[in-house]
């Protein structure tokens, strides 16, 4: 009788394993998309930030970088169209990449990007005061330079919070 019980216990084992190794499959194969599909929408958000990050950088260094020009040439009496337009343009597309990163980025970053803003705001905000001659009590070109330097270790530490998150060790 044993073998009996044996033979029914291996055919009804054989049976099972032959009815449930489709649904087995089944389930993995679907666990596997489910994780792939994971890690692809994983590297997409990755992707979509370091690009945001390295538009805001670049937006950021720019209107930096016009801001001072234009400051000195005020300065120096030398300010032309050409300089207001390119000044408002890079201002312009540091506000769109500001607006668009802090979208997606997480807190640490907004905090490091919003100091920046401010300092460049600020200088901007009397750079075109300025150039309109109306200069609030002790706002110059000069006065203003030396403002303005605050925003390098901001943009620095913006840049290192950004990579910080990008997983960039130094």
């Amino acid at each position: 009788m044993n073998a009996v019980i044996a033979a029914m216990i291996t055919a009804v084992v054989g049976v099972l394993g032959t009815l449930f190794a489709p649904l087995l499959s089944q389930r993995m194969t679907t666990r596997q998309r489910e994780a792939a599909a994971a890690a692809e929408a994983e590297r997409r958000r990755f992707e979509e930030r370091r690009a945001a990050y390295t538009a805001m950088n670049r937006a950021s260094r720019q209107f930096h970088t016009l801001l001072k020009d234009t400051l000195h040439r005020l300065r120096d009496g030398v300010c032309t169209d050409q300089d207001r337009a390119q000044l408002e343009e890079a201002r312009l597309d540091h506000r769109d990449r500001y607006a668009e990163a802090l979208m997606i980025v997480p807190e640490a970053v907004m905090i490091a990007s919003r100091d920046v803003n401010r300092v460049l705001a600020a200088a901007d905000a009397a750079a075109k005061r300025i150039d309109r001659g109306r200069a609030l009590e002790g706002e110059t070109p000069e006065a203003v330079l030396v403002a303005l330097k605050e925003a390098k270790p901001r943009l620095t530490e913006m840049q290192r919070v950004m990579r910080r998150d990008l997983g960039v060790e130094d």
